[in-house]
């Protein structure tokens, strides 16, 4: 049976209640989002053997996420990832935004998407579904970005053992979004992904400078470290990728149809 419950998740520091919700389905699929950004706090999904784990990482409580973390299952945003120098050019005028990364700015800057308290519903429930809806605002000229934007964020949890997500947007001026969930994986629950082995359809990867800002170029992942054609794990290549800090920390090009 599918089945949506939602309870108190504590209050933000001026008073402003924050709930979570709990996603489940009948296979023991159990997904729990909060209002403060959006956050999917866990996903607990059945390996192949049957038994059930957590597989992203999070808090079980508001403020450890309030004192701070890398974004973990949050939607990042307006623009996920980072923008050069803290600043872009469209329709022939320079916008400035927040720097939060060194000269650069982050996952949608100082307050993004990832900070706010969201509203929601939960949605009428079909019967081989549970989803809740998660909505915010974001001022014309919050963070430097140009126009009033509200977005909208479904989720939405399947008897299939699919969590998906719905991302709508919308604004009244001419503005950059590219919104992402930021959730960690680790199919193990514990421990490092080292062991973990990944496959990409992408033959393509954008290459990144010193402050991980894309350069413009698009190249081959052939005979780099960053080849996931072939499965491939984790740890074999990961101290090869050229970073300062050894890992991946890419954008990779999915072949056209790609999954």
């Amino acid at each position: 049976m599918m089945s949506l419950d939602e309870k108190s998740f504590g209050q933000m520091p001026d008073g402003t209640p924050v709930k979570i919700y709990t996603l489940k389905n009948p296979h023991g699929m159990i997904a729990r989002i909060t209002e403060f950004g959006a956050i999917i706090t866990e996903l607990h999904v059945p390996d192949r053997k049957g038994k059930d784990g957590n597989v992203v990482l999070g808090f079980d409580d508001l403020d450890r996420y309030l004192r701070g973390h890398p974004f973990f299952g949050a939607i990042a945003g307006r623009v996920a990832n980072r923008i050069g120098n803290g600043k872009f050019v469209l329709n022939g005028k320079e916008y400035a935004l927040a720097k939060n990364n060194g000269p650069n700015h982050l996952h949608g800057g100082l307050k993004g998407f990832d900070k706010k308290v969201w509203k929601s519903k939960p949605l009428p429930a079909g019967g081989h579904s549970v989803a809740v809806e998660m909505s915010c605002f974001s001022p014309d000229g919050e963070e430097g970005y140009p126009g009033n934007l509200t977005l909208t964020v479904v989720y939405t949890l399947t008897d299939r053992n699919e969590l998906r997500i719905d991302y709508k947007a919308t604004t009244d001026k001419a503005t950059p979004v590219n919104f992402t969930n930021h959730s960690y994986f680790n199919l193990a629950g514990s421990g490092d992904i080292l062991a973990h082995e990944l496959w990409l359809n992408a033959d393509n990867y954008t290459p990144v400078d010193d402050g991980l800002i894309p350069t413009g170029e698009i190249k081959s992942v052939k005979g780099t470290a960053l080849d996931f054609t072939k499965q491939t794990a984790m740890g074999a290549r990961y101290k090869e990728t050229g970073l300062k800090t050894p890992g991946y920390d890419h954008n990779f090009v999915l072949n056209y149809g790609g999954k």
